[in-house]
């Protein structure tokens, strides 16, 4: 037997690395026969398109590492419960957005982003930033850049704001206010753009240097039928895809005057009518903490579906509609054994979904069947988020 200080999960010595450097040097040959102690040193490979990342939730701190084809834990990514993670597009690293306290939970304040080695999963850097918004259940607080040389991280002291991070040189550039608006988009070229509370969507412009804060005209009624923060963007289109608590489904070209088109009701594209704000009107409604993924290949959305009242959007998906967002039809739907908190779409060749519910258990099903693949209890009961496809 060859003893280790830590493993791969399954039998881990520590949350915040399950891939981690293993053993000490090795000894010389016992003479009386017995096994030497080996050194050597485990670890995984860059994030695959089959990857999904699911957050632990509100009792259990790190981000399990999961692969959508066996349903196996690979690792862990040490991120407490209110810190925000993303995904290096190259592949090489693992950004935290994160705070602490100098002595738990008082003391001095500390923000920062956290750099961990995605083959390792061990810490590489720590970037200080100004405050951060303290918020769990969204998927859009910290967003990178496409080219992964920026980081946008969400700030909300005391108003609304954007820290602007240089990854590629590991420091903080400067903070751009941004009132009134949160839900941050990536815009390629541009630098970011983010939903805002007049129903509007506002553009920062080079954001690192002299920024440039311009306003859409108000595409969605925010205090009548708002927006879900936990929305998709599809990279190589550069599209953002929305959902109200209605059921609308908003587009959204991104550039330097983002393009935004007319509304289209979910209900009506799987053969119902529109569903209403009226009290006591039963109807289909998205709903849930994370409604909605994304497969790029496919041009899908994968809705979390409830029958209920306007305002239930808190409430679980009990079904999967799937919608082809170019031809605006729903094309498939998956009735769910039990109701899921979350959604998350794998973007390999044969897409996966993960759905998980609030104690924790994760699903996987099959994109074109909705087929169960595998059940995995204390898979995490937070946010989930599909690594890029290739």
């Amino acid at each position: 037997m060859k003893p280790h200080s830590a493993y791969v999960y399954g039998m881990c010595a520590t949350i915040a690395a399950c891939a981690v450097s293993a053993g000490s040097a090795a000894l010389a040959k016992d003479p009386h026969g017995l096994e030497p102690e080996e050194s050597d040193v485990v670890t995984i490979s860059p994030p695959k398109p089959d990857w999904f990342f699911v957050r632990g939730g509100w009792n259990v701190d790190g981000t399990g590492i999961y692969d959508g084809k066996t349903g196996k834990m690979l690792g862990m990514v040490a991120s407490s419960q209110l810190s925000d993670m993303a995904i290096d597009p190259a592949g090489k690293y693992y950004y935290v957005s994160e705070t602490i306290w100098s002595k738990g939970n008082r003391g001095t304040r500390q923000d920062m982003v956290s750099v961990y080695d995605s083959s390792s999963l061990k810490l590489v850097s720590e970037i200080a930033i100004p405050n951060r918004i303290l918020v769990n259940e969204r998927e859009h607080n910290f967003i990178l850049a496409d080219d992964g040389k920026l980081g946008f991280v969400y700030n909300f002291s005391p108003a609304s704001a954007v820290n602007v991070v240089d990854l590629a040189k590991r420091k903080f550039v400067k903070t751009v206010e941004l009132p009134g608006c949160a839900a941050l988009i990536p815009n390629p070229g541009v630098g970011f753009s983010a939903l805002c509370s007049d129903g509007s969507m506002a553009t920062v412009a080079a954001p690192a240097g002299k920024a440039q804060i311009t306003h859409s005209a108000s595409f969605f009624p925010a205090n009548d039928d708002p927006i879900f923060e936990n929305f998709a963007y599809d990279k190589a289109k550069n599209l953002a895809i929305f959902v109200s608590y209605t059921g609308l489904v908003y587009t959204a070209k991104m550039g330097a005057s983002p393009v935004i088109s007319a509304p289209f009701s979910l209900q009506e594209a799987a053969g119902y009518a529109p569903a209403s704000t009226k009290p006591l009107s039963v109807d289909w409604y998205p709903g849930s903490r994370q409604p909605m993924a994304y497969n790029a290949t496919t041009g899908e959305v994968f809705v979390l579906m409830h029958m209920g009242e306007y305002w239930s959007h808190k409430a679980f998906g009990d079904e999967i509609w799937v919608l082809d967002v170019a031809n605006r039809k729903v094309a498939r739907r998956f009735p769910l054994k039990d109701p899921a908190a979350h959604i998350g779409v794998s973007q390999g060749a044969e897409a996966m979904i993960f759905i998980n519910d609030e104690k924790g258990k994760g699903t996987i099903l099959d994109a074109r069947t909705g087929e169960e693949k595998h059940s995995i209890d204390a898979a995490g009961s937070g946010i989930i988020v599909a690594a890029a496809g290739s």
